[in-house]
């Protein structure tokens, strides 16, 4: 989900970072994507039984608290009513319907998400381990990666955790596309400030890619592919792009679109591409946006509904909550049959390493302050 080709876009600026990058760091993360991911790996009735994604959550989260990475999981709250058609149409619910939804924008409420389903199940699972563990849940008004974008752009997280590239586009600075662990673990991640400089995109550029691509929010120009689009974008600049936009429609990009035709660009392997791929892109019908409804995309972009920095919402989830040993084994024993011993085993020798390190922290901190804490009146476990 997101943009459609935007991470085959910003390919260029991908870093592939140790994962001690994230020592010492707050991360947000988008809670469903993760989900998604860790289903993906393990989809058979066996692995869904035995919680197969849950425990993949776990180790994860534990590798990351030895770090002493501060984490924040960011749920997703109602569906937009602006991606109501694409919701739609990947549950196959009828183009008839869809149709009449993207012509309606504005007559359409968001939706609430049906927290009985599986999935929803799954988040909550992981929610409770979570908590757990001290990791604190911020549920979202609407989409998760908007909220997780505010809290990068106020500087209340040093970056967030999805697989959705219009994280970009609701104004996230430092994102992080997929996590390995073991030995050489390592991040990708993506930089803002690397997209400005090599790519020349700002997030006025990235929102108008959105709108001649395709995104969760509109389905994109017919017959545009992306080099194209690119062009397009670079030849107009960030600072004015949306306000030839709102003055001109979409109409001037079939005043620079040329008579070479574009391929559609390969497929990915990836959560937001895989899916709503193909496009007409040799089609004679360009499917424009009515000026209205494009303002209705750029200002869900530009103005998500989130909570604010300022919210009790926000500070609540800003607090440090400690890490709870029995609740932890008690869920480790419901969820995956392990004996306390067990849960021990894996998870106190990371918060021992967590809290050696911010020990190492504090210590370097009172060093400069002319004080001394000595090691051994430390305890190392919670």
């Amino acid at each position: 989900m997101g943009v459609k080709n935007l991470w085959d876009i910003l390919e260029s600026c991908k870093k592939t970072l140790p994962l001690h990058h994230l020592q010492n760091k707050r991360v947000c993360i988008d809670l469903s994507c993760w989900m998604v991911q860790l289903q993906n790996v393990s989809k058979s009735p066996f692995c869904m039984k035995e919680k197969v994604y849950l425990k993949g959550l776990f180790h994860r989260l534990r590798a990351l608290i030895a770090l002493n990475c501060s984490l924040i999981f960011v749920t997703d709250g109602s569906i937009p009513a602006i991606k109501l058609a694409t919701y739609r149409r990947r549950l196959n619910l009828g183009s008839e319907q869809v149709t009449h939804n993207e012509r309606n924008l504005q007559k359409v409420t968001s939706l609430r998400r049906n927290m009985g389903s599986e999935f929803s199940c799954m988040v909550k699972e992981a929610k409770v381990l979570g908590m757990a563990l001290g990791i604190p849940c911020l549920d979202g008004i609407e989409e998760a990666e908007a909220q997780c974008a505010l809290l990068n752009s106020e500087s209340l997280c040093d970056g967030c955790f999805t697989l959705d590239s219009d994280i970009f586009l609701f104004g996230a600075r430092t994102v992080y596309r997929d996590i390995c662990l073991g030995d050489g673990g390592y991040v990708i991640c993506y930089e803002m400030a690397d997209v400005e400089k090599q790519l020349g995109y700002g997030r006025n550029s990235l929102i108008t890619l959105a709108l001649l691509l395709g995104s969760d929010y509109s389905q994109g120009v017919y017959g545009l592919g992306p080099e194209s689009a690119c062009q397009i974008v670079k030849s107009v600049g960030d600072n004015v792009v949306l306000q030839k936009i709102a003055s001109e429609g979409l109409s001037f990009v079939l005043k620079k679109k040329g008579s070479k035709k574009q391929g559609t660009l390969s497929k990915c392997n990836n959560k937001e591409n895989s899916l709503d791929q193909e496009m007409n892109v040799n089609g004679s019908e360009y499917n424009l946006l009515r000026d209205d409804q494009l303002l209705q995309v750029i200002n869900a972009y530009l103005k998500p509904k989130c909570h604010l920095a300022d919210s009790d919402a926000v500070h609540r989830t800003l607090a440090q909550y400690p890490f709870q040993r029995a609740k932890l084994q008690q869920i480790c024993s419901q969820f995956f049959e392990w004996p306390a011993e067990k849960t021990d085993e894996y998870i106190l020798p990371k918060i021992a390493e967590r809290n050696l390190r911010r020990f190492c922290n504090l210590r370097s901190t009172s060093s400069n302050l002319g004080l001394k804490l000595p090691l051994h009146e430390v305890h190392l476990f919670f």
